[in-house]
Order: structure tokens, then C-alpha cells, then sequence
């Protein structure tokens, strides 16, 4: 059966329908994508059980024989964990924009652009061809510029520009490995380069790790390459903050894993340890930075910006213990992890924004009893960035540690970056709780009484990732599974 190529066109046909229909009614535009994400999510998720027997799924098309090249929809636990979240928090964002983009102009556009994105964003974790990921790659930027620039705050386009210029740059480099792999191999399959890379020369393979994994930083926004992101966040509408700290840095991570690491550095194994020393190093930075300027920050959604740069770092950091099972396990699971409860920590902040009509949290406090249903939503999410059990992040995060630990054991270089991120934990304790004090807690800076939690279809949205967030961090055991159902990575 075509599962994939049908999930992956649902969102392709959906462009027009969307765009047709919302001409009349944006909500019933919103509605049939997010069925549509839905009804892709459910194609999905019945490659469940064929990927915990076979390690694998794959789907394979005449394309382009002169490259030899096919058309190739692939899944494995981990992409089929990322696609899933993905589709989750697609639906979850279409929902809620019914009501927080309702005074907005052009809604057509808005919901005929989210649908493309989501071909990017689901495309990218569904093939194990480059070209077609290259594709999706930069698919996933195209819509989310228009977004940002047409439906953002004040210097909408300017920053959505800023935006393009840094993930086009790391994109040049992530087509410069592309090139490198098809040039020494004759094939554009990962997997295949994967075998024929082993027979070059690393002082050449080198190289094109290093593309791979700085054209991939950027959309990571992993310090030094992060400028673009506090911005992007600040002016983005919330839906769109969701996605993009949510879903499209994220993509970054897994694909460090599955091209930087799983295709050139394995066929360079074994060539020493000093590259991912460098990556623990370079994460170890990014999640101390992010921590702090989050806890120096009062912007709203500037706050939760700098969250993901440090959870980025995380990711980074997990990576670099690569092979090691249980610190890929924690990276791959921290991905699905933040997903959820960042998307959900920017609705919440949208609900705040949209409710209030306030950024800076300073003039917030007191939202708790005025926004109660926001504020449970609000506390599940920050907890969870937090690192706080029984919710999603603390789960993942403690699979990296221990990851960290049987590294350090074999080599002890990595004991330092493991006490340094152990430390920047305390950090992302600090920021949350904070968070949460001012806008929701602490005493309110004014009385207002016309505050209250927002329209049905935000509330639903918000509770529906929450109860996600809340069933990651209790039973996070299917997602475990499929990662571990993985052959080769």
C-alpha cells in the first residue's frame, strides 16, 4: 500500500481545497487541513507495528534515472516518531489558529501556506533520498517566510528576511554535501551511500561532515549560528513559534543523526572521538546561553526563543555521544519530547498575548485565576521544559544523561561537558519557574477585569498537547520502542 506517498499528497491536495474553501470560511478552510493533517497522521500510525517487527518501511518510485535516483519514502522508528508528533502538532496549531488568527487579513493564504509547510515538514523525516530531502528542506522555509512576514508584528518582514538569509546560507552547505555524497558514491540513497562512503578517504569525508553539520546548526540555531531565531519567534504569530521551535529546528537534529552522523561519520568509524567532543562542547554552550539570556529576557515569546536555543543544545549534546544507545534514545526522544511542550509552552504564550494584549511580563501577574485553563496548559508546559517529572522532557532528558554517564565511562573527556550540562539543567529550572511567577502568579501589576481564558478552539488545541505532554512524561514506552526498533541509524 502507498501509506506514505498518501500522507505526504494529503497536504499537497490540501492546498486548494484550503485555499478554495477559506475564500468563503477560513474556519472551515482550518478545519478540513486540520482533518487532512489528522487523517495523514492516522495513514501513519499504522506503520507502527511494521516498524517494530521490521526495523523498517520503505515505499520506492521511478523518478529521475539519470541519477539513478528514486523516489524513496522510508520510515524507521525514528523519523516515524518525529512524522507523528509532527502531524500532531500540525492539527493542533490549525485548530487553534481559528480563533487567534480570526482578526487577521488573508486567511486563505495563511492556511494554503501551512499546508505546504506541512509537506516540508513531514517530507523531511519520510525519505531517505537527498534530493527529495534537499527539497522539502528548503520547502519548509519558503511558507514559513511568507508567515512570518505577513502575518507577524511589527517588523514583520525585515525579520522573516533575516530569517531566509541565515537558514538559506545553511542550506547552501547542506547542498554542498549532497554534491560531495552523489560526486563519491553515484547515488543520492543514504543508506546506499552509507556502504560506499566506508571505502573513501576520511581526510576527504571530513569535509563534508563538516558541511552537513554547519548547514544543519544554523536551522538548529546552535551558538554561534542562533541570531536568527530570538527574532523569528519574537515576530512569528504563535501557531507559526510552535512549528518553528517545535518542528523545523528540530528537523535540524535529526538531521545531524541521520546524514552528518548515520551516513558520513559512521562510514569514517573509527577515526577517534575529537569531532563529537567538539559537538558535547558546542551544545554544552548553546544550552548555557540560552538558559541564561532566558532568565535575563522579559519579552514573552523572547523567553521561550532563548528556551529552545538551550534545548537545542541538549539535543546537540545527546547527539554527540553517538553511538551510544541510550544517549541517541534520549536525543530522538528529547526531539518528540520538545516538540510537544515547547508547541505548547507558544500557544499558551499566544493565549497570554491575545487575551492581554501584553509581551513583556513584567505587566503581567495574577493571569492564574483570571485564565485558569491557560495557566494548568501553561504550568504543564513549562514544567516540562523545566525538566520537571512526571511530564515529557524530564523522561528524555534523564535517557541522556545516563547516555552521558556510560560515554563518560568509556572515555573520560566526556565528564566535563556532562557536570557542565548537568549544571545548565539548573538554568532551565530557573527560567520556567520564573516564567510561570510572573505571568501567571505573582502579584498583577494592574486590575483588569475584562481578562479571561480564550475561545473554544485555542482551549482545545492547548489541552490537547497538554494531555500529550502529560502521557510523554507517564508512559513514553512506544516511542522508546520504535527508537530501539531501529536497525541502523
Amino acid at each position: 500500500m502507498q501509506t506514505l506517498l498518501i500522507a505526504l499528497m494529503l497536504p499537497a491536495l490540501a492546498i486548494p481545497i484550503v485555499y478554495g474553501v477559506g475564500k468563503k470560511s477560513a474556519k472551515i478552510g482550518a478545519i478540513i487541513l486540520a482533518i487532512l493533517s489528522l487523517v495523514s497522521l492516522s495513514l501513519i500510525l499504522t506503520l507502527i507495528p511494521t516498524v517494530l517487527n521490521e526495523g523498517q518501511y520503505i515505499e520506492s518510485y521511478y523518478w529521475i534515472p539519470t541519477l539513478g535516483s528514486a523516489f524513496t519514502l522510508f520510515v524507521d522508528g525514528i523519523s516515524l516518531s518525529l512524522a507523528i508528533v509532527t502531524l500532531i502538532l500540525v492539527a493542533a496549531c490549525t485548530i487553534y489558529s481559528i480563533n487567534y488568527m480570526d482578526e487577521k487579513k488573508s486567511l486563505p493564504e495563511y492556511y494554503a501556506l501551512m499546508s505546504l509547510l506541512t509537506i516540508g515538514l513531514v517530507g523531511v523525516f519520510i525519505t531517505s533520498n537527498l534530493l527529495l530531502f534537499y527539497f522539502c528542506w528548503e520547502l519548509m522555509l519558503v511558507p514559513t517566510y511568507f508567515i512570518i512576514g505577513g502575518w507577524g508584528y511589527k517588523d514583520s518582514f525585515k525579520t522573516a528576511f533575516k530569517f531566509f538569509i541565515f537558514t538559506h546560507a545553511g542550506a547552501i552547505f547542506v547542498l554542498l554535501g549532497i554534491g560531495a555524497i552523489y560526486m563519491l558514491t553515484g547515488t543520492l540513497d543514504i543508506f546506499q551511500a552509507q556502504a560506499i562512503l566506508a571505502t573513501k578517504d576520511p581526510a576527504i569525508l571530513i569535509w563534508v561532515l563538516i558541511s552537513f553539520v554547519a548547514g544543519f546548526a544554523v536551522k538548529m540555531a546552535i551558538v554561534p549560528l542562533h541570531m536568527w531565531l530570538p527574532d523569528a519567534h519574537g515576530e512569528a504569530p504563535a501557531p507559526m513559534s510552535a512549528l518553528l521551535s517545535g518542528v523545523i529546528i528540530g528537523a535540524g537534529g535529526y538531521a545531524v543523526l541521520r546524514i552528518a552522523l548515520g551516513t558520513v561519520y559512521t562510514a569514517m568509524m573509527p577515526t577517534g572521538n575529537e569531532f563529537l567532543l567538539v559537538l558535547s562542547f558546542f551544545g554544552v554552550l548553546s544550552a548555557f546561553y540560552g538558559s541564561l539570556l532566558a532568565l535575563a529576557e522579559t519579552d514573552i515569546k523572547r523567553i521561550i526563543a532563548y528556551s529552545s536555543i538551550s534545548h537545542m543544545g541538549y539535543v546537540l549534546f545527546a547527539l554527540s555521544l553517538f553511538p551510544f544507545t541510550e544517549g541517541i534514545t534520549g536525543g530522538v526522544l528529547h526531539l518528540v519530547n520538545h516538540a510537544a511542550s515547547k508547541g505548547l509552552l507558544f500557544l499558551t504564550a499566544g493565549a497570554v498575548m491575545h487575551q492581554t494584549g501584553v509581551r513583556n511580563i513584567k505587566e503581567m501577574g495574577g493571569l492564574a485565576s483570571k485564565m485558569p485553563l491557560t495557566a494548568i496548559a501553561s504550568a504543564i508546559a513549562a514544567f516540562s521544559i523545566g525538566g520537571i517529572p512526571p511530564f515529557a522532557c524530564f523522561i528524555s532528558e534523564f535517557h541522556i544523561f545516563v547516555g552521558a554517564v556510560t560515554s563518560a565511562g568509556a572515555d573520560p573527556s566526556y565528564y566535563l561537558p556532562t557536570v557542565l550540562m548537568l549544571i545548565a539543567t539548573v538554568f532551565s529550572l530557573a527560567y520556567v519557574l520564573r516564567y510561570f511567577w510572573k505571568v501567571f502568579l505573582e502579584a498583577p501589576k494592574t486590575q483588569r477585569d475584562d481578562i479571561k481564558d480564550p475561545h473554544i478552539y485555542m482551549i482545545v488545541a492547548m489541552i490537547a498537547l497538554a494531555a500529550l505532554v502529560v502521557i510523554l512524561g507517564i508512559y513514553p514506552g512506544i516511542f522508546i520502542d520504535l527508537i530501539h526498533a531501529v536497525t541502523s541509524i
